[in-house]
């Protein structure tokens, strides 16, 4: 490392506000099960109904349609900002599951359509800790997922913690 490898931004803030200027897309995980209603995505359904929308029309669809594990969805809410649905987490946790619905194979899959996505549209990339809320996961296991999906391809990358 000499120092000047591109990384991710980290900032304090709302990632459904995505900041800077040019083409955005905001991502987030999805789970596999069609759905919507705990966590992130409440801030961008308060935001935005078209994602939502979206996200359960493409899980009604299934059969015919690409959703699943790995998957990605992008769906524009302005004339330079995207949301981009990943499907990243098998299931839900509950009271009574054990193990963590993260899937960091599913992620790093959805990170890659992602970021083809963002070079087509010369887009940055904005969003919150991914896997690391209601998934279970951990910051450690997909921070690199992202480094090396995203950042080392050039797109610019920004990660919004809430303030707490």
């Amino acid at each position: 490392m000499t120092g000047n490898e591109p990384a991710i931004t980290y900032v304090r803030g709302d990632a459904t506000a995505p900041q800077g200027k040019g083409v955005k897309i905001i991502a987030h995980l999805c789970n596999d099960l069609g759905g919507w209603g705990r966590g992130f995505v409440l801030a961008l359904s308060r935001r935005w109904p078209e994602p939502e929308a979206a996200y359960r029309r493409w899980h009604r669809g299934r059969a015919g349609n690409d959703f699943g594990l790995g998957a990605a969805q992008f769906v524009q809410v302005g004339p330079y900002v995207w949301v981009a649905n990943l499907v990243g987490q098998r299931g839900i946790r509950t009271s009574r599951s054990s193990g963590v619905p993260v899937r960091y194979e599913a992620i790093d899959a959805a990170l890659g359509l992602l970021a083809d996505r963002a070079v087509e549209l010369g887009a940055s990339v904005h969003m919150p800790r991914i896997g690391c809320g209601l998934a279970g996961g951990t910051w450690a296991r997909v921070e690199p997922l992202v480094t090396a999906r995203l950042v080392t391809r050039g797109i610019p990358v920004t990660v919004y913690d809430v303030d707490a």
